[in-house]
């Protein structure tokens, strides 16, 4: 047996998203969930309409696309486009290759274009990627992140009152707007900014500047959730002097789901081919680490050195399965929820049906969940 990957993604197919609002420094006791779809990452600008009116069709609350393969931004505003009332969050758009400035036009601009409806995720990325897939000079991402967010958060002021636009930190410096380039006040400039977080400083941080914060698929089991993420919210929050009551903890987690046992086993065996391509990356060990499983990353690195592919599923066995993927068929899956994240989450994400014929037995999932 070789023992296994560095490198990871982000964004994932068919991944689950939970995401928890603290307030008052207590979780919401769990009563209904606002449910939000999520995109496949090779979907195209012009596909994606199509898929957000299937969403808005099931009744999901919103939609989260990726930033990967195709444009993020691009993606949100023909998704905003083609609905009326579904939310539409990037999950998350990559910061550092783009300036705060543009991203902060283009965010503007789709939050006007749709009444409200758009929300901002941000992340970074690993050092090679920055370096060699978009040519940014590498920094230390949390203190850059920490500047990235309040610049957009000072430019966002002054695109709304025309107050003189004065951001000078390590990183970024805005000191000119002149009124021809600023496209002016909107009705709802509150745009709600999320960060993509996994260690603990960074989780720290989202509680300091953000208005949410996303975790990676490998940190969503309640026992990682209360004995690892929300202390270091809370620790971020005191440090920024700042409440959790209205803070959105999103968790990256995935589901296996499918209309009958034999397709939410062929479900569970794409999870299981996730999780040890994740795990193969040792940033996402502490989870493993919390169960007592940290040998099963270092055998999958292992693999991956040896370009051992086929050993590497078989290294994730049910139980570990069963602890990060919620699975079941469709009139089963708001009980497994519900059992799960009771008294934790009060919205989650869904993938949309591969198959549309299912849509309508996922429209009744949506409705179990959100009723």
């Amino acid at each position: 047996m070789c023992d296994g990957l560095g490198g990871g993604v982000w964004h994932t197919r068919g991944a689950v998203y939970v995401i928890i609002i603290i307030e008052n420094n207590n979780l919401i006791g769990l009563e209904m969930f606002q449910l939000y779809a999520t995109t496949p990452e090779r979907m195209s600008p012009a596909e994606i309409g199509r898929h957000a009116q299937r969403a808005e069709a099931m009744g999901f609350t919103g939609l989260h696309v990726p930033d990967a393969i195709h444009d993020g931004l691009l993606l949100a505003n023909n998704a905003l486009l083609a609905t009326t009332r579904l939310r539409v969050g990037t999950a998350v758009l990559l910061a550092f290759p783009r300036s705060p400035m543009t991203v902060a036009v283009a965010a503007w601009g789709l939050q006007a274009m749709s009444a409200g409806r758009f929300e901002l995720g941000l992340g970074s990325q690993i050092k090679q990627n920055m370096e060699q897939r978009y040519s940014v000079p590498w920094t230390a991402p949390v203190p850059r992140m920490r500047e990235y967010i309040q610049a957009l958060q000072a430019i966002f002021h002054s695109f709304q009152t025309g107050e003189r636009l004065s951001f000078e930190g390590e990183h970024y410096r805005f000191t000119r707007l002149q009124p021809f380039f600023n496209p002016g006040p909107i009705d709802q400039p509150e745009i709600e900014i999320s960060m993509g977080a996994i260690g603990p400083k960074m989780t720290q941080l989202a509680a300091r500047v953000a208005d949410g914060m996303i975790t990676h698929p490998t940190n969503t089991p309640p026992r990682y959730l209360r004995e690892v993420c929300l202390p270091r919210l809370e620790r971020g929050a005191q440090l920024g002097d700042r409440s959790l009551a209205a803070f959105k903890l999103t968790l990256g987690g995935i589901v296996a789901v499918g209309r009958d046992d034999a397709a939410v086993q062929q479900q569970r065996e794409k999870q299981r081919q996730l999780l040890a391509f994740l795990y193969s990356t040792p940033a996402y060990w502490p989870s493993l680490e919390l169960f007592g499983w940290q040998e099963r990353g270092e055998q999958l690195l292992q693999c991956t050195r040896a370009g051992d592919w086929q050993q590497m599923a078989r290294l994730v066995d049910d139980e570990m399965l069963d602890t990060f993927v919620p699975s079941g068929r469709y009139e089963q899956l708001a009980e497994v929820i519900r059992s799960r994240y009771a008294g934790l989450a009060t919205r989650l994400t869904l993938p949309l049906p591969e198959d549309p014929a299912d849509d309508e037995v996922m429209r009744e999932l949506v409705q179990q969940l959100q009723s």
